[in-house]
């Protein structure tokens, strides 16, 4: 299974979403292993990624998302999609309704703390709402200690609907 390619490009004054290609994998291999990035993604159960793991997963994420990488002045430092929604419990509290999920990755490091996330949220959530027409855009499974990306989905007007505890280990 390839990507599935797109020729969607969302730009503001800050930065640039493009499609990600196959070309992309080296940085996402970067940002996948990580540490710091990866703990705020997926928490302490995954350490690291090897090359075919990252391509199995964007691989099928790609099949039903379409998937960005995230540029500030032409550098690749992000990653970003938007998908339709693949969590059984919202599809069952929204039923017959389009309902889609933006999941984003700063992996520059240096580049947190800008605003960038808030950023590709908003282009994301517009887009999903006047080009993909969708009935709801959620940010999902945000862990609690993930203060930098809980901030970023409410600048953008999201809401807190549930808040779920979520061990995290000591970053200090």
């Amino acid at each position: 299974m390839e990507l599935r390619l797109h020729d969607i490009t969302l730009k503001n004054q800050t930065i640039t979403l493009r499609p990600m290609t196959e070309n992309d994998w080296d940085i996402l291999l970067k940002w996948n292993n990580t540490s710091q990035v990866l703990y705020y993604v997926e928490g302490d159960d995954v350490t690291s990624r090897d090359l075919d793991e990252i391509q199995a997963i964007y691989r099928s994420i790609s099949q039903a998302a379409l998937c960005f990488i995230i540029e500030s002045s032409g550098k690749p430092i992000g990653e970003c999609w938007l998908q339709k929604m693949n969590l059984e419990r919202i599809l069952q509290k929204y039923p017959n309704t389009d309902c889609r999920r933006i999941d984003l990755m700063i992996g520059e490091m240096e580049f947190w703390g800008r605003g960038i996330g808030t950023e590709a949220i908003r282009l994301l959530t517009a887009f999903g709402f006047d080009q993909e027409h969708a009935d709801y855009v959620f940010g999902c499974d945000v862990a609690d200690y993930n203060l930098a990306s809980q901030k970023a989905f409410q600048k953008a007007g999201y809401q807190l609907s549930k808040k779920n505890r979520t061990a995290a280990r000591d970053e200090g």
